[in-house]
């Protein structure tokens, strides 16, 4: 998909983002104002009531939309500026055959908005970078907001859902707004299409689901969790690439075996997963034949093939 199209109008937005109609405030340079060094003297410019209001003058015109794209004239071809904020962007596409699901590669874009055929995909921010200590993933015992991080100094998201109902078999208008200055060139429209999926859990993970159970009086002793797995729409989970409970290592698409093993962790999976879209796994000893290393927190890495 190539980005071919420009218009840049100048934008200005208010501090003031709350509060009953907020919208209709004035706010900004409150005054006293005056201007100094004009004609050797000093102009008052305090009754001028300076103020401007929240909003973009292209949200304003609905340059998002059909019409209003349409209603002004957009720099074309070589023209077209990059890495410039506040600059607004459009361009036409066709969907992609089949019904996989789609997503906006949006990695050489800044900050802003994003709207397909005038519906929005929402706010785009790939320049937020995730920070933190990518160490060991461990998910047991209490939760700290530091566990787990992965993929730190990468940005924190960058690909955006597209619905396929907001799609035309042609002719699809893609219009963005970028706050802080990017290259639109790099953005590309990309699928989904799900190989294998994983599962990798503690045997006391706490799952949402448990604890509603629990915490309702509906069961009254703790629950293990359970490992769900799921492939894309008409595809089925065609066979199991790894199992292991016990003490497995490694992450999705390269785990492998630890010290301990249970050695019915891949009959486990045949029996509850060949041939069906979904499936649902117990996360207990006694599901995989006993506790293979009594004593120790033991976990459930799996990856399954869909096809």
């Amino acid at each position: 998909m190539k980005i071919y199209e420009v218009h840049k109008i100048s934008d200005f937005t208010s501090y003031q983002n709350i509060g009953p109609h907020f919208e209709a405030w004035n706010t900004g340079i409150l005054g006293p104002v005056s201007l100094s060094g004009l004609n050797e003297g000093k102009r008052d410019l305090t009754w001028q009531k300076w103020s401007y209001k929240i909003g973009l003058k292209g949200e304003e015109m609905r340059l998002h939309s059909l019409t209003g794209s349409s209603s002004i004239e957009w720099i074309q071809g070589a023209f077209v500026v990059q890495k410039q904020p506040l600059t607004w962007y459009k361009t036409t596409f066709n969907a992609p055959p089949e019904n996989e699901p789609l997503a906006l590669d949006m990695i050489t874009m800044g900050k802003g908005q994003a709207w397909i055929n005038g519906q929005s995909i929402g706010r785009y921010w790939p320049a937020n970078t995730a920070s933190g200590s990518c160490g060991a993933c461990n998910y047991a015992g209490w939760y700290d907001e530091n566990k787990c991080l992965s993929n730190c100094g990468e940005a924190t998201q960058r690909w955006y859902h597209v619905p396929r109902s907001f799609l035309q078999p042609t002719g699809n208008l893609l219009v963005i707004f970028e706050e802080w200055g990017g290259n639109p060139y790099g953005i590309s429209l990309v699928k989904r299409e799900v190989e294998s999926v994983c599962a990798d859990i503690y045997e006391w993970q706490p799952q949402l689901m448990n604890w509603k159970m629990q915490s309702s009086g509906e069961v009254n002793k703790p629950l293990r969790p359970k490992a769900h797995l799921s492939c894309g729409p008409g595809q089925k989970i065609s066979s199991i690439k790894f199992a292991s409970f016990g003490t497995p290592q490694g992450v999705c698409g390269s785990f492998r075996q630890g010290s301990c093993h249970a050695f019915r962790s891949y009959d486990i999976f045949h029996k509850y997963c060949i041939g069906w879209n979904f499936c649902t796994v117990p996360v207990t000893p006694e599901a995989f034949g006993g506790d293979p290393c009594p004593n120790v927190m033991k976990k459930l890495s799996v990856e399954v093939v869909c096809s």
